[in-house]
């Protein structure tokens, strides 16, 4: 029996592949580049008129470019995308087409709503771990002026026997009204969300004044339409339009709530609705040492979990343990958190429920800072812990948000710049 147990040990190794370690091996899934847009304002920003293809090709092109991957290596393309146009998959391919990527490289649009970069970057990195591709392009992209998210779910389309079950008819209740379920359960005070947003403007801020943005982020030239006259005129946006230095929890306390009477979620306490694209190449790690490309980090492991529909925004702290067990790690272990500020009362929720440090919570702030655009912001999390673990020496990150309809997802990633 001790020598079957010596030889099962021997053939499985000491134990599961995305269990961390500080060793590395040949079939580690490396990430070689992550690059993004600027986020801007939806509706009113520097990518009101711009499309998706058009944002997400430019991003894809300079990740293949400063990479120097071969193109014809690459296995697959997959990009996530929530308020889908074109049949889903249409844009992501002609995303794929204008930045370079040979024709043959298939591709396919993800829907895992709020996580859907993240997931995408998930997939691409279980398909290299299977072996069915060595490399692969994955992140994501969103058009919130473009494309609804108030008129995306139609509920007289929905079936009556939804609204017959308690936990199915809860993934009707807006997201807004969410938020306001999380502070009032929770006890998340108006103050404390607040404080929340000050913080995150006030970080994002400091570090776009610093320059800490520019390393991830690809200028994009672009046109900007007047509806009225028809008249375009042609920028390069560089920075992300969202970072208010100037705010202060006087100024967030005069506004009124956005979802309930007497509530305590606000649009100066919530991510901002916005525009943007992002890219990471990844790649299995002997095949990116065969092609001389960048290493700068490990995809260690990914988990997404379910939870009540109603309280969609504690889906971080849930996922969160769920991929630090999956890979024998311990929240005292990370070095940084990337928690998306779907809610300030959701991520407050979550980072007293997990006792995250604050020095290592969003340290160039957050989506209420920054924006949130659906699709890309799990792949736009990755291109801003990217650069800030190099700067910091940092070991360990975590990539985390909540999910619409009740889910939570997080990535660990290793630093290896």
């Amino acid at each position: 029996m001790n020598r079957v147990a010596a030889v099962s040990t021997h053939v499985a190794g000491s134990g599961p592949s995305n269990v961390y370690r500080d060793e590395k091996r040949p079939d580690d899934v490396v990430i070689c580049a992550a690059l993004r847009t600027p986020l801007c304002k939806a509706k009113r920003g520097s990518f009101r008129t711009t499309s998706v293809e058009d944002m997400m090709g430019p991003v894809m092109k300079a990740v293949v470019e400063r990479t120097g991957v071969d193109p014809k290596t690459i296995g697959d393309v997959q990009m996530g995308n929530v308020l889908q146009s074109g049949s889903g998959v249409v844009p992501a391919r002609m995303a794929a087409l204008m930045a370079g990527v040979p024709i043959e490289v298939p591709t396919v649009s993800i829907n895992r709503q709020c996580s859907s970069g993240l997931q995408a970057v998930a997939n691409v990195a279980s398909d290299i771990k299977a072996g069915y591709i060595k490399v692969g392009l994955a992140g994501g992209v969103e058009s919130m002026s473009m494309y609804d998210m108030m008129s995306a779910l139609d509920p007289t389309k929905v079936s009556d026997n939804v609204f017959e079950h308690e936990a199915a008819r809860n993934c009707l209740i807006p997201m807004g009204m969410t938020s306001e379920n999380v502070a009032a359960k929770f006890g998340i005070t108006r103050e404390v969300q607040d404080r929340m947003a000050v913080e995150s403007h006030r970080k994002a801020s400091k570090a776009q004044k610093e320059g800490l943005f520019d390393d991830e982020i690809v200028p994009i030239m672009t046109k900007i339409v007047d509806p009225k006259t028809g008249q375009s005129t042609t920028v390069t946006v560089t920075k992300d339009e969202g970072c208010k230095p100037d705010t202060t929890l006087e100024g967030l306390s005069s506004l009124r709530p956005a979802f309930l009477k007497g509530g305590s979620t606000t649009a100066g306490n919530a991510s901002q609705v916005t525009d943007g694209a992002a890219c990471v190449l990844l790649a299995r790690r002997d095949e990116a040492q065969r092609q001389g490309l960048p290493i700068l980090a490990r995809f260690q492991g990914f988990s997404a979990v379910g939870v009540p529909p109603e309280i969609m925004g504690i889906g971080p702290a849930a996922a969160i343990p769920a991929v630090l067990a999956q890979t024998g790690l311990k929240v005292d272990d990370i070095d940084i958190f990337e928690i998306n500020e779907a809610f300030a009362s959701q991520a407050t929720y979550c980072v007293h429920k997990l006792k995250i440090p604050a020095a290592k919570l969003n340290p160039k702030g957050g989506a209420i800072a920054l924006g949130h655009p659906l699709g890309c912001t799990g792949a736009r999390q990755i291109a801003t812990l990217l650069p800030e673990m190099k700067r910091t020496k940092a070991k360990l990150g975590v990539v985390s948000m909540c999910i619409g309809g009740g889910m939570g997802a997080a990535g660990v990633i290793v630093n290896e710049q």
